[in-house]
């Protein structure tokens, strides 16, 4: 499945660059400065309105790359490395429009694939404790929600960026407000996910004192509770994050926050590195395991169930 979603991802790409590309040699209407390096707030053809810095893009890109090296099997961490390494590219290249949207895309759209996996995670996380009646929707359900949603504004998003490349400038301007649509309906459905799991939390700690303190005389790396706080900072910096490129694409092409690179490392890169690297010292596979959990309502009833 991974696979296939980066498969019809570079492709995606592909379909994008050469649409850029034939629309740019097509018009000549802009005029690129002889040196880029001189003004480039100012530059049209900047698509970042500075010039990338070499120190903090090497200190991403090896942050980013090394989670990927640790999750390698996490093939989604790769693209999103290689959006860092484009920006190498940029660094000696500003003006590249072709290689500015490769790097913008998989650096922004990538985080998609990170929130899907907390929503996969909730439900993992409860069946192993025994308690999905805990979860506000049936577990299957509520998984399959919100990665659809997730797919649905991943797909408006990659639709928005794309148009926003158009040298007409009213097509550009749609597809920002699109681009800003699914940014906003992804930031809406991740914050109510947030509070799904925060009442699942809740209730388990309310409800079912036992398994919220059957792994209390274990060692950290044992509890439950360890993942759970976990993936509630993962959940923190994605949020993060999420409301610092609504603000961004809030702004417009040429906002305060788009011709920042502070602004970007702070704002995107710092939360995300804190999302996805959480899981790097409490990977959930050590704390989810292939144990039969007694469920809440067994509990609850004093009855006892045989583990396997």
């Amino acid at each position: 499945m991974t696979r296939s979603i980066l498969t019809s991802t570079l492709f995606s790409l592909t379909l994008l660059l050469t649409y850029v590309t034939s629309t740019r040699a097509a018009s000549n209407s802009t005029q690129c400065p002889s040196d880029p390096y001189l003004d480039p707030r100012n530059d049209p053809c900047n698509a970042l309105g500075y010039i990338a810095s070499i120190p903090p893009t090497a200190v991403a890109f090896s942050l980013v790359l090394l989670i990927a090296f640790i999750q390698t099997y996490r093939i989604i961490y790769k693209v999103y490395a290689i959006g860092f390494g484009f920006r190498f590219a940029l660094h000696y290249n500003p003006d590249s429009l072709v290689i500015y949207i490769v790097e913008y895309l998989m650096i922004v759209l990538s985080p998609c694939f990170f929130i899907a996996a907390n929503y996969v995670l909730l439900g993992r996380l409860a069946r192993d404790i025994g308690c999905t009646y805990q979860v506000l929707l049936p577990v299957r359900r509520l998984t399959l929600i919100f990665v659809l949603s997730d797919v649905t504004t991943f797909v408006i998003q990659a639709a928005g960026a794309s148009m926003t490349t158009s040298t007409v400038y009213n097509s550009a301007l749609i597809g920002l407000h699109v681009f800003l649509a699914g940014l906003v309906v992804q930031l809406a459905s991740f914050l109510f996910f947030c509070v799904i799991f925060a009442r699942f939390l809740y209730k388990v700690h309310a409800e079912v004192q036992a398994i919220w303190m059957q792994d209390s005389k274990q060692h950290w790396n044992n509890d439950w509770r360890t993942l759970a706080a976990a993936m509630m900072i993962s959940c923190i910096g994605i949020l993060i994050r999420s409301c610092y490129r609504v603000a961004e694409v809030a702004q417009g092409f040429h906002g305060s926050l788009t011709s920042s690179e502070t602004a970007f490392y702070l704002g995107d890169t710092l939360p995300l590195l804190v999302a996805i690297g959480i899981y790097v010292p409490f990977w959930p596979g050590r704390f989810i395991t292939a144990k039969l959990a007694p469920s809440a309502n067994e509990l609850q009833n004093g009855q006892e169930l045989t583990v396997i």
